[in-house]
């Protein structure tokens, strides 16, 4: 992700010092919309928009966070910003954790 997760750490306290701002980013429901679609394919702000229905403004917002917890990179294109998913270590989870609620069947979706 970013130099902060390079270093290989066992101690479970400074892994969750490290985890909880990610875990907390990933927390909201538009910012893991956002990483969804991100996920699916690079995407612009305006992608974003129209992919989540949400405001630019709150996508923007969502995005920051995305980005500062190392999740997302952007990269400029010309006048507009595609941000992309950071990397296999987030893509792999977030691939399997959709499946399970993609699942009806699945107790992750039915509470149970």
């Amino acid at each position: 992700m970013t130099d902060a997760y390079s270093e290989h750490v066992n101690d479970p306290i400074e892994v969750a010092r490290r985890l909880a701002p990610v875990m907390k980013a990933l927390s909201d429901e538009n910012r893991l919309a956002i990483l969804l679609a991100v996920a699916q394919q690079d995407r612009s702000v305006t992608e974003l928009t129209m992919s989540t229905g949400l405001a630019q403004t709150l996508v923007s917002h969502h995005l920051k966070s995305l980005r500062d917890n190392g999740l997302v990179t952007v990269t400029a294109h010309g006048r507009s910003n595609v941000y992309s998913l950071c990397c296999a270590a987030v893509a792999d989870p977030l691939e399997m954790l959709a499946a399970l609620a993609k699942d009806p069947s699945n107790s992750l979706t039915t509470g149970a």
